[in-house]
């Protein structure tokens, strides 16, 4: 009885391991894009105002998973607003710094440059232009 229990502890314990390397895997930092099979969008994306962003700050748009600052009156840069270390969208924008709520990176929306990890690799640039007095994020029609 003794060999059948320790047979089910090893057992076990490698069925652990196996989970265990998963999670690792899964949060590996050799990402470039983390889980976002497409972080940009393929079609152009309409934003809103674009006096809605301070000039010298920006703006979180989560559910398009988009961040867009204004540098200067009139400029406006955009980046995806989706962590390039696991794919998890910003949740929030707090002096032009993005932070990714599921392992703390965080990010200059201005630059798109990750100031903290787990995520080395920036974030990727979307083209944006203003069209008809709205922000229109991403590729041209």
């Amino acid at each position: 009885m003794s060999g059948q229990s320790s047979r089910r502890t090893v057992l076990k314990g490698a069925a652990l391991a196996g989970a265990a390397g998963l999670g690792v895997a899964a949060c590996s930092t050799e990402s470039k894009l983390g889980h976002a099979e497409v972080p940009t969008p393929t079609a152009p994306v309409p934003l809103g105002a674009p006096d809605e962003i301070p000039v010298g700050g920006s703006k979180l748009y989560r559910e398009q998973r988009l961040v867009v600052s204004c540098p200067a009156k009139g400029q406006y840069k955009a980046f995806s607003a989706q962590c390039t270390h696991a794919g998890c969208v910003l949740d929030k924008v707090e002096d032009n710094e993005g932070n990714c709520p599921c392992h703390g990176s965080r990010f200059d929306v201005t630059t798109g440059k990750a100031l903290r990890g787990p995520a080395t690799v920036p974030l990727p640039e979307v083209p944006v232009r203003v069209e008809d007095g709205k922000l229109i994020a991403g590729p041209k029609a």
